[in-house]
């Protein structure tokens, strides 16, 4: 299976400059309909987006600008939204302009197509791939899964700690992997939290009697939830200053792995802005059938099957 990176990921290297920096090798990009990646300076009254190849002029036209801008099934923000990113393209002509300037005309649907045919229409539940944090809403976050081409990450396909916002886990940019979750008329749903270790894997860091720090996630009358990694959490008996995401120092009192359990004492409370940093992740494959989240001893069995 080709392997197809989220846009970004080629601009800096060593082969994609040697060919956007030499006019010579520009042909030669052409004739072979190499994939190359520049920034897109400008995107003209005609959304059309402008780059520089070196000191040779280019442009995508606007129906090049991506995948169902032609159909009119994408909206002309996916085009706009590129100024001042990256953008991997085709080129399809090297011509000259009205002046006799030299002049690329390039396609970034094509190389979205040629992804999506050779390694993205290949994917399976329960792969996992590279991604990238393009957009962030309230519901979860679309990821660039190869070329500009986006699939869908819900809040709840996150971590196993429940969140507000998927800002407390990602920024824009950030670098990511993700597990095919479904595949449904062709649009593809992410899923994160496998990634992220089971609760015994997580709990290894922890031992009763030591304080530790975590983020109330929520505060109900019989105590708060603790969030002690993404994938733990612990329930803290009722203290007057928890407030739901506060940050907590909390001494660990017991762990009790048949239950799946941590029972907490906040000592204190603190305000706490959110500093996303990227993931640790406990798996390495490159393909996952079944997650077991619940330990073996648990009398509850939490698990995703792909």
């Amino acid at each position: 299976m080709s392997r197809f990176l989220p846009e970004g990921s080629l601009i800096s290297t060593e082969e994609n400059l040697m060919y956007i920096n030499n006019p010579d090798k520009l042909t030669e990009a052409y004739k072979r309909g190499k994939i190359l990646e520049a920034k897109a300076l400008v995107c003209d009254s005609e959304h059309n987006l402008r780059l520089k190849l070196g000191g040779v002029n280019a442009i995508i036209p606007r129906e090049e600008g991506a995948m169902g801008i032609r159909e009119g099934t994408v909206r002309d923000i996916a085009v706009i939204s590129r100024v001042n990113r990256p953008v991997c393209f085709i080129i399809t002509d090297l011509t000259t302009d009205a002046s006799g300037n030299p002049l690329a005309i390039l396609s970034r649907e094509k190389a979205q197509k040629r992804c999506c045919e050779n390694y993205i229409d290949t994917l399976i539940p329960g792969d996992i791939i590279d991604a990238r944090i393009s957009h962030i809403e309230t519901f979860g976050v679309f990821a660039d899964i190869g070329c500009g081409v986006v699939a869908l990450m819900p809040i709840d396909a996150i971590s196993v700690s429940r969140i507000e916002h998927p800002r407390e886990r990602f920024t824009i940019g950030m670098n990511v992997k993700a597990v095919i979750k479904s595949i449904e008329n062709g649009r593809i749903t992410l899923s994160h939290k496998e990634l992220l270790g089971t609760w015994e894997q997580n709990v290894e860091a922890f031992s009763p009697g030591e304080t530790v720090t975590g983020i109330i996630r929520s505060v109900e009358s019989y105590g708060s939830f603790v969030e002690l990694t993404p994938n733990l959490a612990g329930l803290a008996e009722t203290h007057p200053d928890a407030k739901k995401g506060l940050q907590a120092s909390v001494f660990i009192k017991s762990i009790i792995p048949h239950k799946m359990k941590i029972k907490l004492i906040i000592i204190d409370t603190f305000d706490y802005t959110y500093n996303p940093k990227p993931p640790r992740y406990y798996f390495s494959g490159s393909h996952i059938d079944r997650f077991v989240y619940s330990p073996p001893s648990s009398r509850k069995l939490v698990e995703t099957v792909f």
